[in-house]
């Protein structure tokens, strides 16, 4: 099985001058574009906003000026039923892209994909994001291959030791590439030892590109850049941002120094190392790195304009 991340990439340069869509969006440069999916339903109970309100800010998003930066809703398959409900009660213009996440084992898959497909003109399934076993095997990744469609992305997430020896972890990664399924990092949670350290990140990424077969990532990633407070955290353990993943993403592909990357703050020079890509390397970052969960996707999009990115 051969799969590709992400859906091919017009060659814009990154300095691309604003200009309104059909659907009332700015364009914005190929390495941008529909790069962060609303991850919200992924938060902890506690602090996850209703169902009714992280559909309503997804379609305002998508909606919105710099719109083109939305990927796909995530939404797990315990709660498809009630983001279906909603979409269905917004009528959008365009059916909504889903990551249907599961959360309530595999053999709940099937029954969440017919509802999806019965309803393709409110929803349409792009990606099955699936947590692995720490001991994924061939077998198990056959069967996650088994029910998903072929025009759907099979993602899968070996879990990372939140101590001890990450070697199986990442030998976990490379088996998942090898499978022909994308490989996903986990980037924060409810406790600071969700957030990977710069050393782990680096080496899932060097995993996943030596693999060629790119990589996603969800949770965590709040801002355009990592912030310089940590809040106390370690700096390797300090929230990470999609400004220095993409740009680790290309030092990969170059091999450059990775973990300078994601150790930066500086906004500004993260954002003229972008700046600096030729068209080629825009598209090999983005078969890289075909999307990043975050939260709201108005506040990246404030800060990657603020940087003179968007």
């Amino acid at each position: 099985m051969s799969r590709a991340v992400g859906k091919p990439l017009a060659c814009t340069p990154v300095s691309s001058v604003r200009e309104m869509s059909e659907a009332g969006s700015w364009s914005i440069p190929p390495l941008f574009e529909n790069l962060v999916d609303d991850a919200s339903l992924l938060m902890p109970r506690e602090g996850m906003p209703s169902v009714a309100d992280v559909v309503a800010r997804y379609l305002d998003g998508r909606g919105a000026p710099y719109g083109r930066l939305t990927g796909q809703l995530v939404s797990p398959l315990s709660r498809l039923p009630e983001v279906v409900a909603e979409v269905a009660a917004a009528a959008p213009s365009r059916p909504v892209e889903l990551s249907l996440l599961v959360d309530t084992g595999l053999g709940a898959l099937p029954k969440a994909l017919s509802m999806v497909l019965s309803r393709s003109s409110l929803v349409t399934p792009r990606t099955v994001e699936a947590p692995a076993p720490p001991d994924v095997d061939a077998t198990w990744l056959e069967r996650v291959a088994e029910f998903v469609p072929d025009d759907v992305l099979p993602v899968v997430e070996p879990r990372r030791p939140l101590q001890g020896d990450t070697q199986a972890w990442l030998d976990a990664v490379q088996r998942v590439a090898e499978h022909g399924c994308t490989p996903k990092l986990r980037c924060g949670g409810p406790r600071p030892s969700d957030i990977p350290s710069d050393d782990e990140v680096a080496d899932f990424l060097e995993v996943a590109g030596a693999a060629g077969h790119g990589c996603v990532t969800s949770l965590g990633l709040r801002h355009a850049v990592r912030p310089a407070d940590g809040a106390g955290a370690p700096p390797a353990r300090r929230a990470h941002g999609i400004l220095n993943l993409l740009v680790a993403s290309a030092r990969v592909k170059s091999s450059g120094d990775v973990r300078s990357a994601l150790r930066s703050t500086d906004g500004s020079a993260l954002a003229k190392e972008v700046g600096r890509l030729s068209t080629r390397a825009v598209k090999g970052v983005r078969a890289m790195l075909g999307r990043c969960a975050a939260g709201p996707t108005p506040v990246t999009a404030a800060e990657l304009a603020g940087l003179g990115l968007l």
